[in-house]
């Protein structure tokens, strides 16, 4: 912990103490303690400031300040860390007569420290009980404000919601607002309710325009607005706080943002200007990024530009070897070298795509070996490709009969025939996908045929 350094004041007074004759600090100590302790707090000098403020407590247990210096030493306790200690002392301080400091500010800190010691449910019960004692305590916003908090670190959103807009509503010009909006709206977004969110944060920016919050509270204003279906004010939102703060820690996310938004609507004609727009910004990135250079891809493929979209790929494997977006992006391009019936090129490229951690790239990567070899009819090598991505499949999942259906076919090519039928039936019967289904039972009575048991033919009789 970094400590001031003490303030002329309090070193006069240091020495006051320390170089009176014993007889006169006896005197006078009481009144010496409390200004050095007092002052010590004041100057952040907290290890100083615990020191003098417990021997005052211990010496002087019938001197009328004592609440006061008892309230104040728990103070410095918390700012210590030492927070089991605070809180036996703001309990102490509780049972005086009238209690220290503003009202209820001793159970105030009670709630803080017990916050802070991550003991949320007794927190929570602290600041209800300082609510329902005094509503009109200077200190009842700060613990409405406690309060949600609580029931976020609960997991209870829905009463946090209640009170963030309690707050709001009974204290609209508390410094606590623009914070508790903020949270708010997060809180909202979390719930699924973004629309109500943009409606909180549409003024923030008017309202608060100083505030430490505004940047994240821009952001989320652009993320709600596109999670509630309003992508051209969404994107235009985003963009403008990425030009605004470029380097904050939220522009990255705030950049995908918009890249997915106008990826999942760009087919609409509206929309190809705003793609063209983004796919232009996102290649003139300096210094370039990969997740750029992966995005450019990806709207350069939504435009139909299939060569600016492999060159961007092609890029992003050059420059980004190592990253997991460049195992994306061959995959891309191993799925558009398919397309060209270039399957040497393709088993290559989607090779280098399974060697992520990325379960999903992998298991797409192996599908896609399995078919380029089908094709070439390297059955053995489309077999292994297949049983690699049954094992990364999800036991439900669509992929994982996909991969059924490839290795039934491996196996007819290698004239497997009852292992072929075996993986027909599973798929025919038990696919999601209606279309793989009838092609499965397509393909059954054949290879049923093939894998039955034929008849030995009968000897004739000699003449």
């Amino acid at each position: 912990m970094k400590f001031r350094v003490p303030s002329v004041a309090l070193l006069a007074l240091l020495a006051l103490f320390l170089l009176s004759p014993t007889s006169a600090r006896a005197q006078g100590e009481a009144d010496r303690l409390w200004l050095v302790g007092s002052k010590a707090f004041a100057d952040q000098l907290y290890p100083l400031a615990r020191r003098v403020l417990e021997r005052f407590v211990q010496r002087h247990p019938q001197d009328s300040r004592l609440p006061e210096a008892t309230l104040l030493l728990g103070k410095t306790r918390v700012s210590l860390g030492d927070l089991p200690s605070a809180l036996e002392t703001f309990r102490r301080a509780q049972g005086f007569t009238p209690p220290p400091g503003q009202p209820e500010e001793a159970r105030f800190w009670e709630g803080e420290t017990l916050f802070r010691m991550k003991r949320y449910r007794e927190a929570r019960a602290v600041y209800d009980a300082l609510l329902a004692a005094n509503a009109a305590s200077p200190l009842a916003p700060d613990a409405l404000y406690a309060y949600a908090w609580c029931e976020l670190e609960l997991k209870r959103p829905d009463p946090a919601v209640t009170a963030f807009r309690d707050l709001l509503s009974t204290w609209p010009e508390h410094p606590l607002a623009p914070s508790a909006t903020y949270h708010l709206a997060r809180t909202l977004t979390e719930l699924k309710r973004a629309e109500d969110a943009v409606a909180l944060l549409a003024a923030f920016a008017t309202r608060y325009p100083n505030h430490r919050l505004l940047p994240e509270a821009r952001y989320l204003l652009g993320w709600s607005r596109l999670t509630a279906g309003k992508t051209g004010a969404g994107v235009a939102d985003l963009r403008a706080f990425v030009a605004d703060y470029p380097t904050h820690e939220l522009a990255p996310p705030a950049r995908r943002a918009i890249t997915r938004a106008l990826l999942r609507e760009g087919k609409r004609p509206e929309l190809r200007p705003e793609l063209m727009e983004e796919y232009r910004s996102l290649l003139s990135q300096s210094p370039p990024t990969a997740e750029a250079l992966y995005d450019a891809g990806l709207i350069a493929e939504k435009l139909d530009r299939a060569k600016d979209a492999e060159a961007a790929w092609k890029r992003l494997r050059g420059e980004f070897p190592a990253h997991v977006l460049g195992k994306g992006a061959s995959l891309d391009l191993a799925q558009a070298a398919f397309s060209r019936n270039q399957l040497r090129e393709t088993v290559a490229l989607a090779q280098a795509a399974s060697e992520t951690e990325e379960a999903e790239v992998r298991l797409q990567a192996f599908l896609l070996i399995g078919d380029s070899e089908i094709k070439a009819k390297r059955f053995q090598a489309a077999l292994k490709a297949f049983d690699a991505a049954l094992a990364l499949a999800p036991n439900d999942s669509a992929l994982r009969f996909r991969a059924l259906a490839g290795s039934g076919l491996a196996h007819e090519g290698l004239r497997r025939w009852a292992e072929a039928a075996a993986r027909y039936e599973k798929v025919s019967a038990e696919s999601p996908d209606p279309t793989l289904r009838e092609w499965a039972k397509a393909r059954l009575p054949a290879v049923r045929e093939r894998a039955a048991p034929q008849p030995k033919p009968k000897a004739e009789k000699p003449d």
